[in-house]
């Protein structure tokens, strides 16, 4: 199945954009990858196993990096933005051991998930020792700014998750419901991550909020692509399975949109699909001719560039540098991951 959503022809400045964040915050990321090596130690022999096994899985390490650039940005010079986006790393890490058990996921980033390698009670039992991890590096900083931060992020992750689990099958969601489980579920952590960035450089107030806004629908829109792709994307772009959300049950935006501007005949398809978990091999396939049908993908992306847009322009505040050039680059990369 090819690419369905139009924005081939961006997707070379994406990859650009990356690349130049990468390079600039090459230097801080390598001690942060070290600092996470380090911590992930124990004389349990199955912990550094397993969490290495996703750690090292390729990710592009995307919020941590977010972290170093608001620090760097907002012209910090000291070490704790190390430990913040180590920890940062370490919190997104356990939710994605948690969030696999949860979904009863098979694959991710290409390769088997920790749950089929070591079973579901070793992946949230290595997630749990992550937050652990995560929690007495935040106190390392001795910020407790930056601790109440992040801190309420992982509540925040930890509600969005029952909000999805709650909503789940459940064709009568509403965009606005959706909404707010992505905003806690991904944003969340998005928000946190930068908005560290200012709290560690003593820029409590207006940078501070700035970033949490830029963070924060940063990972809306991240999210929105996301959930396009998986109706028409391919593996490499998305860290799993083409049509994980479908075969899961999953209530996305383009579910959303497409079950609310369908027929009846259409609406009772998703019904039989996703809320009462009937599913054929071709389902799928008609599922995604549905969202294009009725425009689902092409306006979760136009959602996206919304929220794209918020976040870039929260970034006006600051002086020109090439941190706050590659935070809005970036911006263009997470919409146009396509491929």
């Amino acid at each position: 199945m090819g690419v369905v959503v139009p924005l081939e022809e961006e997707r070379g400045r994406g990859q650009n954009a990356v690349k130049q964040l990468q390079a600039l915050v090459a230097g801080d990321m390598e001690a942060v990858n070290e600092f996470i090596r380090e911590r992930m130690t124990s004389e349990v022999p199955m912990v550094p196993e397993l969490a290495s096994h996703l750690i090292n899985s390729g990710g592009k390490r995307l919020r941590p990096m977010l972290t170093i650039a608001a620090s760097r940005m907002c012209g910090y010079n000291g070490a704790d933005h190390i430990k913040l986006a180590a920890s940062v790393e370490f919190l997104h890490t356990a939710t994605l051991l948690h969030d696999d058990v949860v979904d009863e996921s098979d694959m991710r980033r290409g390769t088997k998930t920790a749950r089929m390698l070591w079973g579901n009670q070793a992946s949230v039992l290595v997630g749990d020792f992550l937050l652990g991890r995560a929690f007495k590096l935040m106190v390392e900083t001795r910020s407790l700014r930056a601790l109440e931060i992040i801190a309420d992020a992982a509540s925040i992750i930890a509600e969005g998750e029952v909000m999805q689990l709650a909503a789940a099958k459940d064709t009568s969601t509403t965009e606005d419901a959706y909404l707010r489980v992505i905003q806690a579920k991904t944003a969340a952590l998005f928000a946190a991550a930068t908005e560290v960035g200012a709290v560690i450089s003593e820029r409590n107030g207006t940078e501070a909020a700035a970033l949490e806004s830029y963070g924060r629908n940063l990972g809306i829109a991240f999210q929105l692509v996301d959930d396009a792709l998986d109706y028409g994307g391919r593996v490499a772009a998305l860290g799993k399975n083409v049509g994980d959300d479908f075969r899961e049950g999953k209530i996305t935006l383009p579910v959303v949109l497409a079950f609310r501007r369908g027929t009846a005949e259409e609406r009772a398809f998703w019904q039989r699909t996703l809320q009462d978990g009937e599913r054929s091999d071709d389902d799928f396939a008609h599922a995604v001719e549905l969202m294009q049908k009725h425009d689902a993908l092409t306006d979760t992306i136009l959602r996206a560039r919304h929220y794209g847009a918020i976040a870039t322009d929260a970034l006006a505040i600051f002086p020109e540098s090439p941190y706050r050039q590659a935070l809005t680059d970036l911006v263009e990369f997470c919409i146009n991951r396509n491929h």
